[in-house]
């Protein structure tokens, strides 16, 4: 368990860095989108690559839920212990991370919406 939860946590944290940078890159093109109001065919670019990202996101929340869902529970079948009664702070931590994470995507997928609807009543 211990090389399958490095690897989620690895891409869950490499998701979200990929991510942020997008998004900075992004809000660079959305500034130039409001001094420059006809450029309708970057802005569908954008809201298209806005739901890639999230995608990732998400694909990287729910790898390193499944890894936490293990580390709470355990799977006694396989002689998995749950190792959050060792490392409660740790197990606390990742939790309030994938919180955070599940949040932040849901703002996006709020912000890719109103992006979307903006582009077609233009």
């Amino acid at each position: 368990m211990s090389a399958t939860c490095v690897l989620c946590h690895r891409f869950f944290v490499v998701a979200n860095a990929i991510a942020s940078a997008y998004l900075v890159l992004s809000l660079v093109l959305s500034i130039f989108h409001i001094l420059k109001t006809g450029a309708k065919v970057t802005r569908a670019v954008l809201i298209i690559l806005d739901m890639v990202i999230s995608a990732l996101l998400i694909s990287g929340a729910s790898a390193a839920t499944a890894i936490v869902y293990l580390a709470h529970n355990g799977n006694p079948r396989v002689n998995w212990f749950a190792i959050c009664q060792e490392y409660n702070a740790f197990c606390e931590r990742v939790s309030g991370a994938l919180v955070g994470s599940f949040l932040a995507i849901l703002v996006l997928m709020l912000l890719i919406s109103l992006s979307a609807v903006t582009l077609s009543k233009k």
